[in-house]
């Protein structure tokens, strides 16, 4: 069972302003902000698993694990394009553009990198 995740970054402030607009269009909400780390979780059920943004604890310079990746659940395949769309206009790399994969699935994926390298899905398993 998930009980939370965590990807780290270089730069709280600026991974802050970034996730608060891209996970927006999937409800997420900033729920939890402290000197180090930021949280959100659905708007309409805070008690369920949390996606945090960290400093490092060890105080070593963050790095995106190779291999790994998030992937959030979206309602519509609107929303995912709303992910995608907000992340590449907050600076953030394209890794891969909203679409079916395989490409005769029913599931709709769209991935992005955000300024410290990790990547980030957005998908919806709904037609």
């Amino acid at each position: 069972m998930l009980g939370y995740f965590m990807v780290g970054t270089r730069d709280l402030d600026s991974a802050t302003r970034f996730y608060d607009t891209v996970l927006k269009p999937l409800d997420l909400v900033r729920d939890m902000t402290e000197d180090t780390y930021v949280g959100y979780s659905a708007k309409d059920a805070p008690e369920n698993p949390e996606f945090n943004v960290t400093e490092p604890y060890n105080k070593q310079p963050a790095s995106a694990g190779n291999g790994t990746m998030i992937a959030l659940a979206a309602e519509t395949r609107g929303l995912v394009d709303k992910f995608h769309a907000s992340g590449i206009a907050s600076g953030w790399t394209d890794e891969g553009k909203p679409g079916p994969r395989p490409a005769d699935s029913s599931i709709y994926y769209a991935y992005i990198r955000d300024l410290d390298g990790n990547k980030i899905c957005a998908f919806c398993d709904k037609v």
